[in-house]
């Protein structure tokens, strides 16, 4: 990626979006000094340094954290780009740690997972995950349509808020047929949104007075992207992050079905999308890590030793991911989408967290 191109340029945004991929071909040349990855790489972990730092702070000085080092992180790396914009040579390192460190450490909280804690979830949750996502695109694609957004951008905004953010928005845009400009503004904004989201949700959680587990579970229905459940349910403790990933991964499962669906739809409107559906993205290859070591949990193959140390590597790897999430983070992207885009994403998003919070409740956490 050339270095010509601003830090903070639309097009620029857009490979923090849709083209986040690219890091897996930087980690490949990472094999000499690591000269792509590395000033990105500092720069993440000097921030979550700092997160750390203040959270430390936070317990000597008030006697508990009263921000987790996670949302600090969020919160120091956005204030650095609002005030700074960082070198483009950095970029690389940021989306490798941003993503791919992130999907990592998705991977390796899978031991923390067993057959017994789903089962516990119980059947009114774990079938509810699927009529959520379908409730939601349905509502939040009637929300849009409603302001006047185009049908494209409708369905893109409604999956994107009902499944996994931008990952469901980049996978989701090739079937529909979706101009790169619409790809650009729904991905601007739900970044934007998405980092709100795990900024609120804690309070919320505490004014509606919920338990851990019904807390998470309300995070994983609610926070788009799998890595920022972390975030979002790390106040509440182990509890909540267990349900919040169980509960965010029956989302996510979804991806394929809806992409599936979407292209017998534009096949049968006569589009030519279906030829390109992106079966790779159907489901992501962290949920098919995290899936297998938490089979190997269930299964007795895994010692209690390996499953606490997958834990503790899953929190070093995700302060720094926290920290590229907040760097990624563009204000500006609020006020180009547009009052007609912010208007459907929120709505949509209120609407999520309803059903979710029905669902909790309904299933008794």
């Amino acid at each position: 990626m050339s270095e010509s191109v601003p830090f903070g340029s639309a097009s620029r945004s857009v490979a923090w979006g849709a083209g986040r991929g690219a890091a897996w071909p930087a980690l490949g040349r990472f094999g000499g000094a690591g000269r792509d990855l590395l000033p990105g790489l500092l720069l993440c972990g000097a921030i979550a340094l700092a997160a750390f730092g203040l959270g430390r702070a936070e317990v000597a000085l008030l006697g508990r954290p009263w921000l987790e080092p996670l949302v600090l992180a969020i919160l120091l790396g956005a204030a650095v780009r609002t005030v700074w914009t960082p070198p483009a040579r950095t970029l690389p390192g940021v989306k490798f740690t941003g993503k791919r460190l992130l999907e990592i450490a998705v991977v390796l909280l899978g031991p923390s997972l067993s057959a017994a804690a789903i089962g516990a979830a119980g059947p009114v949750l774990l079938g509810g995950a699927a009529a959520l996502v379908a409730a939601a695109i349905g509502c939040g694609y009637a929300i849009a349509r409603l302001t006047g957004l185009t049908p494209r951008m409708s369905f893109l905004i409604a999956a994107g808020n009902a499944i996994c953010g931008n990952s469901a928005i980049a996978a989701l845009a090739p079937v529909v047929e979706a101009e790169g400009a619409e790809v650009t503004t729904a991905i601007g904004y739900t970044a934007v949104l998405g980092v709100g989201v795990v900024l609120l949700l804690p309070l919320a959680g505490a004014a509606l007075h919920l338990a851990p587990g019904g807390y998470g579970a309300l995070s994983g229905f609610t926070v788009y992207a799998v890595p920022q459940v972390l975030a979002a349910a790390q106040p509440m403790g182990t509890a909540a992050v267990a349900a919040g990933t169980l509960t965010k991964l029956l989302r996510v499962l979804m991806l394929g079905p809806v992409c599936i669906a979407a292209c017998l739809v534009v096949n049968r409107g006569g589009g030519r999308a279906g030829a390109r559906l992106p079966a790779g993205r159907l489901v992501p290859w962290f949920i098919v890590g995290f899936l297998g070591l938490a089979t190997l949990r269930s299964a007795g193959v895994l010692a209690p030793a390996l499953v606490a140390a997958a834990s503790a590597a899953a929190g070093v790897l995700t302060l720094p991911a926290m920290a590229a999430l907040g760097l990624e983070v563009e204000f500006g992207a609020i006020r180009a989408a547009g009052p007609k885009v912010a208007l459907a994403a929120t709505a949509a998003l209120a609407v999520l967290f309803a059903l979710g919070l029905g669902l909790v409740k309904l299933s008794g956490l």
